[in-house]
């Protein structure tokens, strides 16, 4: 008893004289800045004595401390229905604003500052106290352990005492090919991915600690699809990113809250479980939950009325409480969004192609991305490594975002991966400190693929080239174009008749006209006053040229639609048409250069209920691997071709191998029975802390780190 009691008044001590150290930087911070900026004063205006000014400096940083540890938790909990970019943006402001009353609730009545000026203080005040403490911690050991312990999610209810087994976290790095992957470890931009799969240490590949395995994903190569099958074992009526489901009259989109509830609904129905993460799991940044208790920024839950602790929000109080976290991310923040403008003026000088533009409001969707979701994500899966949870599932969207826009293959995007890699390090050291081991998988959805647009190459969008094939007038835009001239002569050879003739006997209502959507490279074209799925010779009846002017565009490759003579066919250039039972991946025929699988991957989405009236793939080029985007997008995904349906499965040694040699992962959902099997090899679902590790938790609730590690990241 008397060695516990000294151990606790030893933690009492340290702990008291890491504070008193904090304050005293923390005062002397202030003193330094109300010398050098001239609206920050913290004497009267008749002049005070050093010992005064000093007196006053430590208050006031006494006073912002505990305003910052108090109050503002709190307002952040209020402003968590704010839009967290915008939330980003007023942490500059709300830190600024306890700094104001720091020095209001002076009793000397000393110390002012301009408002414009208390923002920049306040800032500098956080950051310095967060790494002051930061590194106090670190040279106590057992301050340090107690300091990572209080990242943790304290509402995690106490286990019995029982074995610790192993847990899995799994890090999605959205878009991230295979071949991308491959390129980065060799050009040297992911250290710690090279050093797990033992390149660059004196022992070689054989010291590796993982494995790296490349697999395929279905048609639809896009993470709605892909991240379905892997959380929840279905991709099944997943046709592309959006499409139009004639039975509700909707157009579904994966990435609407909405849309992705349902999806997640209808997964979870067709297979009977609630998906990979149903035992003692954390689901962060994804689009559906996997079945994990732990929730946040989960779109699939977006829309209900959630606890504090699953809400999809959640995971944004936790990261933004603590204002030294805000304050780094809003300046990262800034920081990216004035080098996605710096970068996309320097393509524009530099007139490089293929190129989209950037402008608007992209600076900032891509700092979010690449910054705030990143920032906020793996301090959450930090949280839940030192929480001890079984499995964790995470998803890092900032590759993707930016690949988008700027190309798999840039410079922009390489620099993302460097930074992505700094996440997954800070991630390992942090599991080293877990109440358990685990054992960290790295995985992709989807990859990317270069080329120029459909409307860039051809000065016409698909929706433009399908309303000529309609003999629906075309925009001006397109008409002056070369590619708009040849759309409209395809029309008049299919017709035999002048495009004006047609307008003149055929004029649709709108409710008659096509529905065209883009998911990448791959288009959707749906009649949604025809009811059910048309066949190929209703098409044909209604619109005679417009599935000759599609199969022979040179930026198609190739159609699918249902038949009434065969049940489905792949229609290709130069009247090439295959029944869907007879297509193989040969050297001939429509499917020629898209790559193993294709042939299934096409077969299978003609099964789905709600496949569009005609699926269209843009052409592929086998020798680059170039597709052409139906969205503007200079690297894209979501059909066949290419880099696109090769992802990446980056695994530890110490599970099974994903396949047998020569065996092939195949498919999202052959994945998510992969990870199943790794996560029953792990024996047994929750793992309790033990007694030590449990009494040295903190009561403070808070999930995410304040330690200056995160800000390696940026």
């Amino acid at each position: 008893m008397r060695g516990v009691l000294g151990g606790r008044w030893r933690r009492l001590v340290s702990q008291a004289g890491r504070s008193a150290a904090v304050w005293a930087v923390s005062t002397v911070t202030m003193l330094v800045l109300a010398g050098i900026l001239p609206d920050f004063q913290l004497q009267s205006p008749d002049g005070d004595s050093p010992t005064t000014i000093a007196v006053t400096a430590a208050f006031a940083a006494g006073a912002f401390g505990l305003l910052s540890a108090l109050v503002w938790p709190l307002l952040v909990r209020l402003l968590l229905l704010v839009p967290a970019l915008v939330l980003g943006l007023l942490v500059f402001f709300l830190n600024g604003a306890l700094l104001l009353v720091a020095l209001r609730v002076n009793p000397a009545e000393r110390g002012a500052v301009d408002p414009e000026t208390a923002v920049a203080v306040a800032a500098v005040m956080s950051a310095v106290a967060s790494a002051t403490g930061a590194a106090l911690a670190v040279r106590d050991d057992d301050a340090y352990r107690r300091r990572l312990y209080r990242l943790a999610d304290r509402r995690r209810r106490a286990q019995p005492p029982g074995p610790v087994t192993p847990g899995t976290v799994f890090v999605q790095l959205d878009g991230v090919g295979h071949d991308v992957l491959t390129a980065a470890v060799g050009k040297g931009l992911m250290p710690t991915v090279s050093r797990w799969l033992g390149y660059g240490s004196a022992a070689g590949p054989g010291n590796a600690t993982h494995r790296l395995t490349p697999w395929r994903t279905d048609w639809s190569s896009q993470t709605g699809a892909s991240q379905l099958g892997i959380l929840h074992g279905s991709t099944f009526d997943v046709p592309a990113f959006r499409w139009y489901e004639k039975d509700t009259r909707e157009v579904m989109v994966s990435n609407r809250p909405t849309s992705a509830a349902e999806l997640q609904r209808r997964a979870v129905e067709r297979t009977g479980d609630g998906g990979l993460l149903t035992v003692d799991g954390a689901s962060r940044g994804n689009l559906f939950s996997g079945g994990a208790d732990e929730q946040a920024l989960v779109l699939s839950i977006a829309t209900r009325r959630r606890s504090r602790e699953t809400r999809s929000r959640a995971g944004y109080f936790a990261y933004f409480s603590d204002p030294a976290n805000a304050v780094r991310t809003a300046l990262s923040f800034v920081a990216e969004a004035g080098r996605e403008i710096a970068q996309s003026t320097r393509a524009r000088m530099r007139k490089v192609r293929p190129r989209v533009s950037r402008g608007g409001l992209y600076p900032l969707v891509r700092a979010f991305a690449t910054v705030v979701e990143r920032d906020v994500v793996v301090a959450a899966v930090m949280g839940d490594l030192l929480a001890g949870r079984a499995a964790v599932y995470a998803d890092l969207v900032a590759y993707d975002e930016v690949a988008h826009h700027s190309g798999p293959m840039s410079r922009d995007a390489e620099k993302v991966l460097e930074r992505l890699d700094r996440a997954l390090a800070l991630i390992e050291k942090v599991a080293e400190h877990a109440p358990r081991p685990y054992r960290i998988v790295v995985l992709s959805d989807h990859g990317q693929s270069p080329g120029e647009t459909f409307r860039a190459r051809y000065g016409l969008t698909l929706g433009d080239l399908v309303r000529a094939g309609c003999g629906l007038p075309v925009p001006r835009r397109a008409e002056r174009t070369r590619s708009g001239a040849e759309a409209r002569a395809a029309v008049r050879a299919a017709l035999r008749r002048p495009v004006e003739e047609e307008h003149e006997r055929y004029r649709p209502s709108r409710r008659s006209e096509p529905i065209v959507l883009a998911s990448g490279n791959l288009g959707l074209i749906s009649f949604p006053d025809v009811p059910h799925r048309m066949s190929r010779e209703e098409i044909d009846a209604r619109h005679p040229a417009l599935l000759p002017t599609l199969a022979n565009h040179p930026g198609v490759g190739f159609l699918l639609v249902r038949s009434e003579e065969h049940g489905g066919v792949v229609l290709g250039a130069n009247g090439a048409e295959v029944p869907v039972q007879a297509l193989d991946d040969g050297d001939t025929g429509p499917l020629a250069g898209f790559g193993p699988g294709a042939a299934a991957a096409v077969r299978r989405t003609h099964s789905f209920p709600h496949a569009a009236d005609i699926m269209v793939n843009s052409f592929h080029d086998p020798a680059d691997g170039e597709v052409l985007a139906f969205e503007e997008q200079i690297g894209s995904h979501g059909g066949l071709g290419g880099r696109q349906g090769r992802p990446f499965l980056l695994s530890p040694l110490a599970l099974s191998a994903p396949v047998a040699d020569g065996s092939e992962l195949a498919g999202a959902e052959h994945v998510h029975r992969v990870l199943r099997r790794w996560l029953r090899e792990c024996s047994g679902p929750q793992v309790p802390l033990d007694d030590s590790r449990r009494t040295a938790r903190d009561a403070t609730p808070s999930a995410v780190p304040d330690q200056p590690a995160q800000g390696n990241i940026v």
